[in-house]
């Protein structure tokens, strides 16, 4: 028989409002992206005029963690699932400020119509309509008064009755008198039961992850600077998007501007560079995994908490030792010369841009790496080639998609058995083998998705090999990377699907190319046969009619780096299995020339 480990209290939402504007309770404040639809917002609103059940709120309050002088501390509540709802409450009834998840801030506007006691989100002609009241967020004004207000809508509406309007206003505003339930979970629960909740109540959603759970924690915490590492975290990703928030920062934060992030966070709002750009999940990966040699986050948690793993008890010297471990990683993340260098040995790889990148958890490892190997004080050459090749490797394989937290775990844990050179180059070995790159690679690359990671890895060889773009004679692939290109089918796509091929056959990586618009529109639909016996005319003094390549040497070379196989002037030209098929080798075969040079 178990016994229930949690209470259900009802609480008015004017207690809610107080909780979080007070601390009491603890969840992401103003500057965390809100990720509700406004629409989200007026069916909330609606629903609580009406009197209907908006869902239960469930709070663990930190566990009560042994202090230095032997007493027991009890922490705030944080709000396991309701966040949305709570920002949404504070957004709509007091008029708050919320950041999107592109990092804009907007005022979400909930109009109220009293006549016919409706909500919508407020728009222009809402805000031109007396019918409207345009933001109700006016009748939760701490001084507001309900008989003006109505008098001036009963004026601009002569034919209501002022006396209704004012009951029904009246009725709005004690939407905050209605009860919502709160489920405590009781504060001797252990922080795996604690996530084992936290998981089944958000298996039906992605309202809160691991890493929210994680900052919530971090937020509730003001004895070891929680809250003030919690908004370096919050603005360093947001300057990352947006560096013109620096300012507003310095202006709107005083007390977070005095402290010692800001400045070392300052020099981001210059930084214009979009291939890394961080959320704060990704910061709190880097940062945990590299500092305490842990992948999964929710350990994270449980070392905030204060939790020793051996005998199983919370204690404040170990929650003050992992928020210092925690800051020092942060500090790490944003330092701009781990930053910058990171960044730069990407480059050096071939990813000049972020649509070369095909996942964030591949650049998190890699920084990971890049920290270790500074910590371990590794030459600054070897840990950028360490670096380059796991990212790659690690693209290649899709190392971290999937379950990332575990991989990262595994692999954190035997570098610190194994050492950082002694591990990555035995994977590496391992993963790449002979038949890797001879069988399974060509294998892989059978797939139309023109963001897949063969086809980002073969673009960013290119780039570090310098290869000139197809049929171009001076300019290069990253030229046009960087600039403008079009993928060219080889094989045209209407003509091939002319013969009757669908979408995922002729959309096919190995028979992409990048090229320039005005070759690409010049091929237009010819048939390989067609198109090449032009080319091999145009090097022998033809016509120029595609690009400015004018010798078969340098044509060859243009192929080679293409990989597109000699014989498409002969039988392949026709043979258009055939022709992937050989290309796909050939693919594999430049990118692995391409890993052994990295």
């Amino acid at each position: 028989m178990f016994t229930q480990r949690y209470s259900v209290t009802p609480h008015p939402v004017e207690t809610l409002l107080t909780w979080v504007k007070s601390g009491e309770i603890a969840i992401p404040d103003i500057q965390r992206p809100f990720v509700w639809e406004a629409t989200k917002v007026r069916n909330l609103l609606d629903s609580l005029y009406h009197g209907y059940p908006v869902g239960y709120l469930i709070a663990w309050r930190n566990p009560t963690v042994r202090l230095k002088d032997g007493t027991h501390s009890a922490g705030k509540r944080i709000l396991i699932d309701g966040q949305q709802r709570v920002t949404s409450l504070m957004a709509a009834l007091l008029g708050r400020e919320v950041l999107t998840k592109d990092y804009e801030t907007v005022r979400i506007k909930i109009a109220f119509h009293p006549l016919e006691e409706k909500f919508e989100v407020s728009n222009p002609a809402i805000q031109k309509n007396s019918a409207w009241i345009p933001d109700v967020a006016e009748l939760f004004a701490p001084n507001v008064k309900l008989l003006q207000l109505t008098k001036a809508y009963a004026e601009s509406n002569p034919a209501v009755n002022a006396d209704e309007i004012f009951g029904t206003v009246e009725r709005l505003r004690n939407i905050v008198n209605n009860h919502v339930g709160v489920i405590e979970l009781a504060e001797d629960l252990d922080i795996e039961t604690v996530t084992e909740i936290f998981i089944r109540v958000n298996s039906a959603g992605a309202e809160l992850s691991q890493a929210d759970f994680a900052m919530s924690k971090i937020a509730a915490n003001e004895t070891y600077g929680g809250n003030l590492l919690r908004r370096a975290i919050d603005y360093f990703c947001h300057l990352s998007v947006s560096p013109e928030f620096y300012g507003r920062t310095k202006k709107g934060d005083p007390s977070f501007a005095a402290s010692e992030f800001f400045p070392k966070m300052a020099w981001v709002k210059d930084c214009n560079d979009d291939i890394y750009e961080p959320s704060y999940t990704d910061m709190l990966r880097v940062a945990f995994t590299s500092e305490f040699h842990r992948g999964k986050l929710q350990d994270l948690v449980a070392l905030l908490s204060g939790r020793n793993f051996e005998t199983k008890q919370y204690e404040d010297a170990i929650a003050e030792k992992s928020f210092e471990r925690l800051k020092n990683g942060i500090l790490n993340f944003i330092n701009k010369t781990h930053f910058e260098r990171l960044v730069m040995i990407l480059r050096s790889a071939g990813f000049i841009t972020s649509d070369l990148i095909s996942g964030q958890n591949a650049v998190n490892f890699a920084y990971i790496l890049h920290l270790r190997g500074k910590a371990e004080q590794m030459p600054p050459a070897e840990i950028e080639k360490v670096v380059r090749r796991w990212f790659v490797m690690s693209v290649l394989t899709s190392r971290y998609t999937g379950s990332p937290e575990t991989t990262f775990d595994f692999d954190i844990r035997q570098i610190e058995a194994n050492g950082l050179v002694g591990f990555t180059s035995s994977v590496i070995d391992a993963q790449l083998s002979d038949g890797f790159w001879s069988t399974l690679l060509p294998q892989e690359m059978e797939t139309s998705s023109s963001t897949s990671p063969y086809f980002l890895v073969f673009k960013a060889a290119q780039v570090k090999l310098n290869d000139k773009g197809f049929l171009s004679r001076d300019i290069t692939v990253q030229d046009l990377i960087l600039n403008q290109s079009d993928v060219h089918h080889l094989f045209p796509r209407n003509h091939l699907k002319k013969k009757g091929l669908n979408r995922g056959r002729y959309n096919q990586i190995a028979n992409y190319a990048i090229t320039q618009s005005e070759i690409n529109i010049a091929i237009c639909d010819k048939s390989p046969s067609i198109y090449f016996k032009e080319l091999s005319n145009q090097c022998q003094g033809g016509k120029k009619k595609y690009g400015g390549i004018t010798s078969l040497a340098e044509l060859k070379s243009n192929l080679a780096e293409h990989c597109i196989p000699e014989s498409v002037f002969g039988e392949l030209a026709e043979d258009y299995d055939h022709f992937l098929e050989e290309r796909r080798k050939l693919m594999a075969a430049r990118i692995r020339f391409y890993f052994d040079k990295i």
